[in-house]
C-alpha cells in the first residue's frame, strides 16, 4: 500500500496527543496505590508525568501516545499509530480495515545494507558484549543482518530451510529503539541460537537475549520470544517434541508474570530465572 506522507503525519498527530492514563488502561497497566504517578505495565514500572513517561528499570522514556505504545508493544511508530487508531477510534480505521488480508499482513523485511553492518556489529560486540564468534555464522547463514537505518535485523525463521517469517529489529545508535519487521508472524516461528542436537530450551524475551544465553552456555537451544509472551503458538509443539523448556525470562515483575502464566499452562517448564535483571545483563557482568 502507498502511504501518503502528509496523511501519515496528521494522523500520527492526532493520536500523538491522547492521554497516556488512557493508554496505559487499555494496554492493562495498574496505577499504584502509593504512588499516583507510577504505574505497573508489561514492561515493568513506569513514572508518568502529564505526556512524558520513563521506565527508570529499562532506561527508557518518551514522550506522547505513539512512544508510549512503541514502549510497551515493542512495535514500531507505524504500527504503534495504527494500534492507537484502533483502540481509541482515531484517524481512517475503517479505511486500513478494508484492505485485503493478502495485504495486511505481507511479511515486509528491510533490505540488507553491508555498509552498516560494521557499524551494527560494533554495536552488538562492544556495547552488548555479545562474542564475535557467535554472531559470525548468524550474519553468514542471513539470520543477522543490518538495514539501511543502521538497525540490527534478526531473523524469525520456519522449518529445516530457515525461511523467514518475521523479524525483530533492534536499533544501533545512541536512542534504545526495538521494533518488528511489518507482517511478522511471532507465532509461526521465532529467532533461535545454539547445538542443533540439544534437547533442552531456553526461552528469552529478545533475540539479544537469546545470544546472550547461548554465550553463557552452549548446551541449550535459546529461543527469543520477541516481547514477553507467557503462550506462543509454536510453544505446544516443541513440549509435544520432548524438548526440555525453561523460561528464561527477565527477572522483573512482567517476566515474573509471564513465565508464571507460561508454567500453569504448560506444567513441564521450568523457570530459569536470570541471575541478573536479563541474560545480556548477566553477559556484561562476566
Amino acid at each position: 500500500m502507498n502511504w501518503d506522507r502528509d496523511d501519515f503525519r496528521r494522523r500520527a498527530a492526532a493520536v500523538r496527543q491522547l492521554p497516556l492514563e488512557s493508554v496505559l488502561i487499555v494496554r492493562g497497566a495498574a496505577r499504584d496505590e502509593r504512588d499516583r504517578s507510577k504505574w505497573h505495565t508489561e514492561q515493568g514500572p513506569l513514572s508518568v508525568t502529564g505526556a512524558k513517561f520513563i521506565n527508570w528499570r529499562r532506561g527508557v522514556g518518551g514522550g506522547g501516545a505513539i512512544d508510549l505504545v512503541m514502549h510497551l508493544a515493542a512495535i514500531d511508530y507505524r504500527a504503534a499509530v495504527a494500534w492507537l487508531e484502533e483502540h481509541f477510534a482515531v484517524g481512517p480505521v475503517a479505511a486500513v480495515e478494508t484492505r485485503t488480508d493478502s495485504t495486511k499482513n505481507k511479511l515486509c523485511l528491510p533490505a540488507a545494507d553491508k555498509r552498516k553492518l560494521g557499524r551494527v556489529l560494533q554495536y552488538l560486540t562492544g556495547r552488548r558484549h555479545l562474542p564475535a564468534s557467535l554472531l559470525a555464522p548468524l550474519v553468514e547463514s542471513g539470520k543477522l543482518y543490518a538495514d539501511r537505518r543502521g538497525n540490527a535485523v534478526f531473523l524469525l525463521v520456519a522449518g529445516k530451510a530457515n525461511r523467514p517469517v518475521g523479524a525483530e529489529l533492534r536499533g544501533s545508535g545512541p536512542r534504545v529503539w526495538r521494533g518488528m519487521a511489518p507482517g511478522s508472524r511471532k507465532d509461526s516461528a521465532y529467532f533461535w541460537i545454539g547445538a542443533p542436537a540439544s534437547r533442552s530450551i531456553v526461552v528469552c524475551e529478545s533475540a539479544i537475549d537469546a545470544i546472550s544465553c547461548s554465550a553463557i552456555d552452549a548446551n541449550h537451544i535459546c529461543i527469543s520470544t520477541s516481547g514477553v509472551r507467557a503462550n506462543p503458538r509454536w510453544l505446544k509443539g516443541l513440549i509435544a517434541r520432548g524438548y526440555q523448556i525453561h523460561c528464561g525470562f527477565d527477572d522483573d515483575e512482567p517476566g515474573d508474570n509471564a513465565a508464571s502464566q507460561m508454567i500453569a499452562l504448560h506444567p513441564t517448564v521450568q523457570r530459569l530465572r536470570p541471575p541478573a535483571h536479563d541474560w545480556n545483563d548477566v553477559l556484561a557482568e562476566r
